[in-house]
């Protein structure tokens, strides 16, 4: 390998080769670092047109300064210099606006700023631009779910507990499952767009000193020009915020991954239960060409994985020194991007699994009749517990399928020869208390419930 490569990209988020599976166009495009330097410009222009706004400034000095705040006048490469000459993130690109904006406007740029005004509310920017990208995304996610949910209703399928067979539910319920928490998690990213996206102009320790009495003012013009939440203090070291966006991402990437995992395991060919969908020129293995690898639920399961990482990073960004840290802002400029990555790019994936999935209601029903005898015990519990006792009901039951398992015998063979059941349940009823498709519950009305609500949601 040679040493002296001149390739840019590194991260695996900016791979050409495999980036698509890690972020997604539009999360490069939110964390690009050439367009931060814009947004970075875009707020130092806001703040000067404020700032005139209140006669802070003059008019026509902020009106030049707005005039070049942009990146077409910037000399990007005197701002790498700048940056590794004076170590510091945001002197280089200041310096060159100051540059350009000639001798009298360059006195007035970033006029009682802080460095951290400027680059937290440039964070709030891409928080904002995140949420509104993933906000409608999680929609057509759910539009889908609901439409399958409702589809499958009284499908009937199999519950499992502990990876075992438990109950006949329907499919639909299964669905309803991932759903509901989906809605929740929805509901959580409304919560975070009305008050995460926040303005940060609170000057040197917060105090607002630097303003002239004008901070609160200029604060409320600066943030309604720009989009932003208008906070009541500064919060420096105040992370909580940020640390509830990437924890709320996580969360919403972790519960893709749930539905992508169950979805993977039902995919098995000794369940057959549902399937991804596929195209010809897909392939699963280099050497096995039969392969039909559930390729994308794996992706979303490592992508949550991720995801959940950066939440450690962030919980740890909430202690800060005193009133200024930059070790909390430098742990977010990685946090932040990369669960939003992660997070974008499992909704991407997960739309293309929802919309395209395949479900086999043969392989349900069969699945579940395959262990009737099983999972029709609660019901035989209840029946014959009305003649002698729940308890005493369960202990019989117990011994019946224990030894049903054991042996080899099905649990209706033995059932149909014992008198306890013989004696107190004709044949007709029999064959009624062993009937998966009469035993579930309440599964529809539940799953509709659900699919009601989301109509109401996203309609």
């Amino acid at each position: 390998m040679s040493d002296d490569c001149r390739h840019e990209r590194g991260h695996i988020t900016d791979s050409q080769f495999y980036g698509d599976r890690y972020a997604t166009a539009a999360s490069r495009r939110i964390f690009c670092d050439v367009c931060r330097k814009q947004r970075w410009l875009d707020i130092e222009a806001a703040l000067a047109l404020s700032q005139a706004e209140l006669g802070v400034i003059p008019a026509d000095v902020a009106e030049r300064i707005a005039a070049v705040a942009d990146l077409d006048h910037i000399d990007l490469d005197q701002v790498r210099v700048e940056t590794a000459r004076s170590g510091h993130s945001l002197i280089g690109l200041l310096r060159a606006l100051e540059t350009a904006c000639g001798d009298t406007a360059g006195q007035f740029i970033h006029y009682g700023a802080t460095t951290q005004d400027i680059q937290d509310t440039g964070q709030s920017l891409e928080v904002r631009d995140v949420l509104d990208t993933l906000a409608p995304a999680l929609d057509r996610i759910i539009a889908s779910l609901t439409h399958t949910a409702e589809l499958h209703a009284r499908t009937i399928g199999l519950a499992r507990t502990h990876a075992q067979p438990a109950l006949p539910m329907s499919f639909g319920l299964k669905v309803a499952g991932w759903l509901d928490e989906l809605l929740r998690q929805r509901d959580r990213l409304v919560h975070l767009r009305a008050h995460t996206p926040t303005a940060q102009l609170f000057g040197g320790a917060g105090t607002m000193a630097s303003f002239g009495g004008h901070g609160r003012a200029t604060l409320e013009r600066f943030a309604e020009r720009l989009g932003l939440v208008v906070p009541e203090l500064g919060w420096h070291v105040a992370r909580d915020r940020v640390t509830e966006f990437v924890s709320t991402l996580a969360m919403i990437t972790g519960t893709l991954a749930r539905i992508a995992d169950e979805i993977r395991t039902l995919s098995r060919p000794e369940f057959g239960e549902v399937e991804e969908s596929w195209r010809d020129g897909k392939v699963g293995s280099s050497t096995m060409p039969h392969k039909r690898n559930p390729e994308r639920c794996e992706q979303i399961v490592v992508l949550a994985r991720l995801a959940a990482a950066q939440s450690g990073l962030a919980l740890t960004a909430m202690v800060g020194d005193h009133e200024r840290d930059a070790r909390s802002l430098r742990l977010e400029w990685a946090c932040v991007p990369d669960v939003s990555h992660y997070c974008l790019a499992a909704v991407e994936i997960a739309t293309e699994v929802v919309t395209g999935l395949i479900v086999h209601p043969d392989r349900l029903g069969a699945n579940v009749e395959t262990v009737t005898g099983q999972v029709m015990s609660e019901r035989l519990m209840f029946a014959l517990g009305d003649h002698i006792g729940k308890q005493q009901a369960h202990e019989y039951v117990y011994k019946l399928t224990q030894r049903a398992q054991t042996d080899g015998i099905p649990v209706r063979k033995l059932a149909a020869e014992d008198p306890a059941i013989t004696e107190r349940f004709t044949d007709a009823e029999q064959e009624r208390l062993f009937e998966p498709a009469s035993y579930l519950g309440e599964s529809p009305e539940l799953t509709m419930r659900v699919v009601e609500r989301a109509r109401a949601v996203i309609s």
